[in-house]
């Protein structure tokens, strides 16, 4: 789900950039030292993850687990998920350094939504119910995620307009897989170490 550099327009390039900072520094804020190894291991995940793609025109389909980075870590999933694209831009050239700003907002801001909206959610009833909403949580962030890419490309023009459209729908099988890993991630989570959702995840 990267977008590649030159497949945006400069007013979008910047905008990205200006939130990806703003997303990055409200991050750091909130990241304590309790919650950096979790930062880590889920970076780690990201940036794994994402590097089996296939491209399709100016983005790519990939697994991302957005959705359990911001049901675990809140905005604190922006300077993680950051991380790990920017060494995917730097090491594999996956993305791009122009686009970056883009790229993180377009993937970390749905799943700092998605811990806002779900991970209370998750903290509650038993195991079983937690793993529900986790998984509700997992397609709503690649399918925001996929929102949030269509619109960075229709808004550099509408020639891009059938590319945003194409990465949407490319996606649904995406939803579905992240829907169950992330499904599994908060069963095994609530189980081993509950406390992780005592905060609700989205601090």
């Amino acid at each position: 789900m990267h977008i590649v550099d030159g497949a945006l327009s400069n007013p979008v390039v910047i905008g990205g950039a200006v939130a990806a900072v703003g997303g990055i520094a409200m991050g750091l804020r909130s990241l304590d030292l309790d919650r950096i190894p979790t930062a880590g291991v889920l970076s780690a995940s990201f940036f794994v993850a994402s590097l089996i793609h296939v491209p399709i025109g100016p983005s790519s389909v990939h697994l991302i687990l957005n959705g359990l980075a911001g049901l675990l870590l809140g905005w604190a999933a922006f300077p993680a998920l950051f991380i790990g694209l920017l060494l995917q831009a730097v090491f594999f050239g996956f993305g791009g350094l122009t686009v970056l700003g883009v790229n993180a907002v377009n993937i970390a801001f749905p799943a700092v939504v998605a811990g806002l909206l779900f991970s209370g959610m998750i903290g509650r009833g038993s195991p079983v119910q937690g793993a529900i909403w986790g998984a509700i949580g997992g397609a709503f962030a690649i399918a925001a995620t996929t929102a949030m890419v269509a619109v960075s490309l229709a808004l550099t023009g509408d020639e891009f307009l059938p590319a945003a459209k194409l990465v949407f729908f490319a996606h649904i099988p995406v939803m579905v897989v992240e829907a169950v890993l992330t499904g599994f991630a908060v069963l095994l989570a609530r189980k081993v170490k509950p406390e992780l959702f005592v905060k609700g995840g989205a601090a």
